[in-house]
C-alpha cells in the first residue's frame, strides 16, 4: 500500500495549523472544493502551510458558495526545506511556468532567476512563479514551498554566494563528458548545492569563466543533445538528486 494518500484533495493555506483549527477558504478554494470536486460537509482534505506539516481536515459548508476547513489530525511532520538552490536564466510565459513546476517537483528549495547577457526575459512575475510553485507542491505531496527570490545579475548572485556552497554548473564544454562521473568525484558532499543553468543561447565566455572561478564549482555536461532550458532543468536536477541529493 502506498504511504501517501493520493485520493484526498490537497490545498496550500496561509494559516496556522493545529487540531481543531478552523481555516477560512477564499472564494477560489471554496469553489474548487464545492463546485469542481463536489465535496460535501465532512469530506476529507489535506492541508499544509509550509510550516506546520500536513493535516487532515474536514469540509464545513457555510452556504452554497462558502466553506471552511476544520483540522482533525496531523498526517505528516514538517521537515527541513531542501538546501538546493536552482539558479536559472528566466524564460518566457508557459515555458517558465513549466520549468518552475518541474524544479519544485525535483526538490529545489530556492528558485533564483539570474540575468545573463542572452536572457530572453528581463522581468519575472514572482507572483506567477509562486502560484506555479504552490500548484506543483499541492499536486505532488510536497510540504515546503520554495523560497522564490527576485531576479538579479549573474555576477551579483555569484558574489553573494557562500564560498562553502557547491556549484553544479551545467556547461556543454565540461571536461568530463559523463555528468554522473563528474559529480561522483565530489564524494559524500553534504554542503548546500547550487545548480546553474543558462539561457537558450548559452553563457558568454566571460560568464562561463565567472561561474567556473567559484571556489567550489564542478562543470557538468548534460549529454550529446542540445536541450531547451526547461528540459535542462529537469535533466540537471535529476542527475544532481540521484548522485548528491535525496534520491540516494
Amino acid at each position: 500500500m502506498a504511504e501517501y494518500d493520493f485520493n484526498a484533495p490537497r490545498l496550500f493555506v496561509d494559516a496556522p495549523l493545529q487540531a481543531g483549527a478552523r481555516i477560512a477558504l477564499d472564494r477560489g478554494q471554496a469553489n474548487y472544493l464545492l463546485n469542481v470536486l463536489r465535496l460535501r460537509a465532512g469530506d476529507p482534505v489535506l492541508v499544509f502551510n509550509g510550516r506546520d506539516g500536513e493535516w487532515r481536515a474536514e469540509v464545513s459548508v457555510e452556504g452554497r458558495k462558502a466553506a471552511d476547513l476544520v483540522c482533525t489530525e496531523r498526517t505528516r511532520e514538517q521537515g527541513a526545506a531542501a538546501d538546493l538552490v536552482y539558479a536559472f536564466a528566466p524564460l518566457k510565459h508557459a515555458r517558465l511556468d513549466y520549468m518552475v513546476q518541474k524544479a519544485v517537483e525535483m526538490g529545489a528549495g530556492v528558485l533564483q532567476p539570474v540575468l545573463t547577457r542572452r536572457t530572453q526575459a528581463s522581468r519575472v512575475n514572482l507572483e506567477r512563479m509562486r502560484s506555479n510553485a504552490i500548484e506543483a507542491a499541492e499536486q505532488c505531496g510536497i510540504l515546503s514551498i520554495p523560497d522564490i527570490r527576485e531576479e538579479e545579475s549573474l555576477e551579483r548572485f555569484l558574489k553573494g554566494l557562500d564560498k562553502e556552497r557547491q556549484i553544479v554548473f551545467c556547461d556543454e564544454d565540461a571536461p568530463v563528458a559523463n555528468p554522473v562521473d563528474a559529480l561522483a568525484k565530489l564524494g559524500n558532499n553534504r554542503s548546500g548545492l547550487v545548480v546553474i543553468v543558462g539561457p537558450e543561447g548559452g553563457f558568454t565566455d566571460q560568464e562561463r569563466a565567472l561561474v567556473a572561478a567559484h571556489e567550489r564549482c564542478v562543470r557538468v555536461s548534460l549529454g550529446p543533445r542540445i536541450l531547451r532550458a526547461d528540459t535542462a532543468a529537469v535533466a540537471a536536477l535529476a542527475i544532481v538528486q540521484s548522485v548528491l541529493g535525496d534520491w540516494r
